[in-house]
């Protein structure tokens, strides 16, 4: 019997590295960035809890051989940026995917052949709620030929806040302060991508040619 193709990977939550931070975390994050400016070393703890995440999420959008550079370059930008950083209103995590997802846009070429080259993982489109799977079966090793074809469809502004919200697991009010957009185009955007992906994937169901017993 062939492998159950209707098995999908895990929601977009269980792909971060890590959990996503408390909010007194955030706190401690403004704290440490401020503290850096006069100590830098103190950046170094910045680093260590969220260099994994931010890592795991741009591999999933370019791969990992490209998420090496890039996130080491995210943090680089953030530490020479560190000054500009207003920990009144922002946050340390949201401002570091703002910066990878700059960086990520220098690659889009990339990522787009990543999809494609790795058209492996049957995607099924019969689950109630699977839009908010979708982009989490996004990743430089595999991507359903149908998914990859509805993902090319969206907007680069609108496939964003998709990955930002499904792969980096970013709430709206993140996605707007990485993207230094409102909350509303937030919601708005990502309204769109969903919409977009569901009709690409509307009339094709891959489980269909699924073996039996």
């Amino acid at each position: 019997m062939t492998p159950d193709l209707a098995l999908s990977l895990p929601r977009p939550a269980e792909h971060a590295a890590g959990p996503a931070p408390f909010p007194d975390t955030f706190a401690d994050d403004s704290r440490l960035i401020q503290l850096s400016i006069r100590e830098p070393d103190q950046f170094t703890q910045i680093f260590d809890r969220y260099f994994s995440q931010v890592h795991a999420y741009v591999a999933r959008r370019l791969g990992k051989d490209i998420a090496d550079d890039v996130s080491a370059e995210t943090f680089l930008v953030a530490f020479r940026q560190r000054a500009k950083f207003d920990s009144q209103a922002g946050v340390v995590r949201a401002w570091l995917y703002g910066i990878a997802t700059n960086l990520i846009r220098r690659h889009r070429r990339d990522e787009v052949r990543a999809w494609r080259a790795g058209a492996k993982l049957p995607l099924t489109t019969s689950t109630p709620g699977h839009e908010d799977r979708i982009a989490a079966q996004v990743t430089a090793q595999g991507a359903g030929p149908e998914l990859a074809a509805a993902l090319a469809k969206v907007s680069d502004k609108d496939r964003e806040v998709l990955m930002l919200v499904a792969l980096g697991g970013l709430s709206y009010e993140e996605v707007a302060a990485a993207l230094g957009i409102a909350y509303g185009t937030v919601c708005s955007r990502l309204s769109r991508a969903r919409r977009v992906v569901r009709e690409g994937l509307s009339h094709t169901d891959p489980t269909s040619s699924e073996e039996t017993r």
